[in-house]
């Protein structure tokens, strides 16, 4: 069974409820709509995590958020293909897997595009109080460049898994009052609309925002755990 949930920022709390109410096990499978804080860190200060998710009785497969590094830029992550794409792992936890940007993988005889990160609008408060912060959030043009070469040849998708979701679906209605929206770089939204417009698609994921909503096929997740 697959199931698919939004941010967890490193509180597991729900998902391990879940998977002992549900009986999950390895053989099943829950996506994480980034933002896992699995890499928050990015050195020895994650093992305590990670080390407390060996006890989960599911595999993680997390996109990629704007609150934690990209496992290539951490020492000691390999790769292998899983479901027909790239995921990088460590040896020590190969239950928690990182989903490629870019990727497409077969989920339920289902192809799965994703595409993660985001820009963090918490940014320099982050920097001004020494908290970790990783210019790597959001994808790189090289990313960009791949998704929309591959969408022109193949623009049909059942299933898009993305962190952040198109501009013009931006759930306004959550936004931080405290924050300028003219200071908020949405290059990665504009981007995301961009593609949108390519893809013919069933449904699309995202997190992010912190909200539990559907508009059209976009569904927005965050404490939500359902089958995918």
């Amino acid at each position: 069974m697959i199931y698919i949930t939004g941010d967890k920022h490193g509180d597991f709390s729900e998902v391990y409820a879940f998977c002992y109410k549900n009986k999950t096990t390895r053989d099943d499978l829950m996506i994480v709509l980034g933002d896992a804080g699995i890499n928050y860190y990015a050195n020895e200060q994650d093992i305590y995590l990670k080390n407390s998710l060996l006890q989960y009785p599911i595999t993680f497969f997390c996109i990629h958020g704007n609150h934690e590094e990209r496992p290539e830029n951490i020492e000691g992550y390999k790769t292998k293909i899983f479901h027909d794409g790239l995921v990088y792992y460590e040896e020590e936890y190969p239950h928690i897997l990182f989903a490629k940007d870019g990727e497409v993988y077969q989920f339920n005889e289902q192809s799965v595009l994703v595409i993660g990160g985001a820009y963090s609008v918490d940014k320099n408060y982050r920097l001004q109080m020494g908290y970790n912060w990783y210019p790597s959030e959001q994808p790189s043009e090289e990313i960009k460049d791949k998704l929309l070469m591959y969408v022109e040849k193949n623009p049909q998708i059942d299933v898009v898994l993305s962190h952040t979701c198109p501009y013009k679906y931006l759930p306004r209605e959550v936004f931080m009052k405290s924050i300028n929206p003219l200071k908020v770089d949405y290059s990665t939204e504009f981007f995301l609309d961009k593609l949108e417009l390519r893809l013919d698609y069933k449904k699309w994921y995202c997190g992010h925002f912190h909200t539990d909503k559907k508009i059209d096929c976009m569904i927005f997740m965050f404490n939500e755990i359902v089958e995918f």
